[in-house]
């Protein structure tokens, strides 16, 4: 039995418990997020007049305006966007359907499945990639699926708060940067609106975080230190995935010094202040120390990156 914040509470607290415990956060952080979410149509964003007369006729390499990096890039956003049917249910039997947290799953998944359908139209109707080959794609990456730790949940729904805040900023990162590589102005616009969703929904799941931390402290840690770990995007399962990460982060889209200094320290330091917890269970303890003995080590490895990118420019 622990007092936290003028509560007493019995720990460690069953999944059940965290759910209910956090359901003002949810009701709260849904709330807000729905005061500031602002509707938009994937249909503006993709110049549907320019494939009118050609969307049918089998694709060449020479019909793409887009550099193979980008391709790549972009290929990775749209793959891991479309296998949102796994996200949603590995959400759904983790927070469950009931209440807050069923609203907030229902309404994220709603919001994020205009991605694909924006992402691919575009590369359909601009001839950017080849539709045959997205479609190929996206029935692989649809079975394979997407599976966390727990056989399709997480193991209980902090460690689920604290992927999917690292998750959701990483992928706001990588969707902006992209279109920022291509310097073409309509993929600049529509993977900034992209963006903007995914930076709502790294705010709901990042203040989550911080109500969790307040309710359990010592079981957050843990969840924590699980998760900033043994952290992959969730399209670790695309085919040749490790070749095209390697692609995304030589031309600095993605990559470990991004990682590091914009998704974990910030988030760690900044919002949940880790280093400042208090009351923590020596398990908790261990586990922060794991952490943080953790990110020196992914430093020195983004600068190994760094470096050798530096010299590879250089020769």
């Amino acid at each position: 039995m622990v007092t936290t914040n003028g509560r007493t509470t019995n720990f460690p607290l069953s999944p059940a418990d965290l759910l209910t415990e956090l359901e003002p956060a949810v009701r709260q952080g849904l709330d807000s997020h729905l005061a500031v979410a602002t509707e938009w149509f994937p249909h503006e964003f993709v110049p549907y007049e320019v494939g009118r007369n050609y969307v049918h006729e089998p694709w060449e390499e020479a019909d793409s305006d887009l550099n193979p990096v980008t391709r790549t890039a972009l290929e990775v956003n749209l793959l891991t966007e479309e296998n949102l049917p796994y996200y949603h249910l590995a959400l759904w039997e983790t927070f469950g359907k009931d209440g807050p947290w069923g609203e907030w799953v229902r309404r994220w998944t709603a919001e994020e499945g205009r991605h694909a359908v924006v992402l691919r139209d575009y590369l359909t109707v601009t001839r950017g990639m080849d539709p045959v080959e997205m479609e190929r794609g996206r029935m692989d990456q649809v079975s394979r699926g997407f599976y966390p730790e727990n056989g399709g949940s997480f193991s209980n729904p902090l460690d689920g708060i604290a992927y999917t805040t690292l998750q959701e900023l990483a992928t706001r990162i990588a969707h902006r940067n992209t279109g920022i590589f291509t310097k073409d102005p309509m993929i600049e616009k529509l993977t900034a609106r992209i963006a903007t969703d995914e930076n709502l929904h790294y705010v709901f799941y990042r203040e989550l975080g911080k109500a969790a931390l307040e309710v359990d402290p010592s079981a957050m840690m843990l969840a924590i230190s699980r998760q900033v770990i043994g952290f992959a995007m969730p399209g670790i399962d695309i085919p040749e995935f490790r070749a095209k990460a390697i692609e995304i982060a030589k031309n600095g889209i993605y990559d470990l010094r991004i990682h590091h200094d914009q998704v974990v320290m910030p988030v760690l330091f900044k919002h949940w202040k880790i280093d400042t917890l208090t009351g923590l269970s020596e398990e908790a303890e261990a586990a922060r120390e794991a952490t943080l003995n953790f990110l020196p080590a992914l430093d020195a490895m983004a600068t190994m990156y760094e470096e050798k990118r530096a010299a590879r420019q250089a020769s």
